[in-house]
């Protein structure tokens, strides 16, 4: 599935609510539900507002693509959520990915450091533009190397938040993610799903100040 096919959100079988208080909530979000509503009642459907059906406090600090899996935070309430919305901003959120994507990577470890901009005649796309770009930078570590369907596990750490950052840098590198048909990783039958997972968030409680490290399980 991609961001231009018919959207068939997935079943509603309640939130997989990763921590809850009294000023905020971390749920993971299943691939193929948009975090947001679109445009349009056929894609009234998202992840807040199933979560703000049962919570009606929540509110959207960021978002994933429709077809990444994964955790997102929802502060509760205006005065959290410009705590919350405030950190994000200050880079005092450190998030996490798990990706699946093709072929083997050269380097364990490494820094991708490619300025982005989207790709007008060919929206939602992005592309790698040195010139108009915006600075965008990922660190990726590799997990692990499947030699029998040459595929590599790697761990995305985004230091900057651009729209679909993590999924053109590993295009750029060589390596798309599997499942990811708006950036060439079409799978060949490996995958029904982009095999990509925001998997880690940890950052200081903005009332307790208490370290949180929350994490959604892969599901892949």
């Amino acid at each position: 599935m991609n961001s231009g096919s018919l959207y068939t959100p997935p079943p509603d079988s309640g939130l997989d609510l990763i921590y809850s208080d009294k000023y905020l909530l971390a749920v993971s979000k299943p691939a193929g539900l948009l975090s947001v509503p679109g445009r349009g009642e056929d894609k009234a459907d998202s992840l807040s507002t199933r979560v703000q059906a049962k919570y009606p406090d929540a509110l959207v600090a960021h978002r994933l693509d429709r077809d990444t899996s994964g955790l997102l935070i929802f502060p509760r309430g205006a005065a959290m959520h410009r705590q919350i919305s405030l950190m994000f901003e200050k880079r005092e959120m450190q998030k996490s990915y798990v990706a699946v994507v093709m072929g083997k990577l050269a380097r364990q470890q490494g820094e991708i450091d490619l300025p982005l901009l989207v790709d007008w005649p060919n929206r939602p796309r992005h592309i790698v533009d040195t010139v108009n770009g915006k600075p965008s930078q990922t660190r990726f570590q590799l997990l692990s190397y499947d030699a029998g369907a040459d595929t590599s596990r790697v761990a995305l750490e985004p230091l900057t938040g651009r729209t679909h950052q993590l999924r053109v840098h590993m295009q750029a590198l060589g390596h798309p993610i599997l499942g990811d048909t708006l950036y060439g990783g079409n799978a060949d039958g490996l995958t029904a799903r982009l095999l990509l997972h925001a998997h880690t968030l940890e950052f200081s409680h903005p009332v307790s100040g208490d370290v949180l490290k929350l994490i959604a399980p892969l599901p892949f």
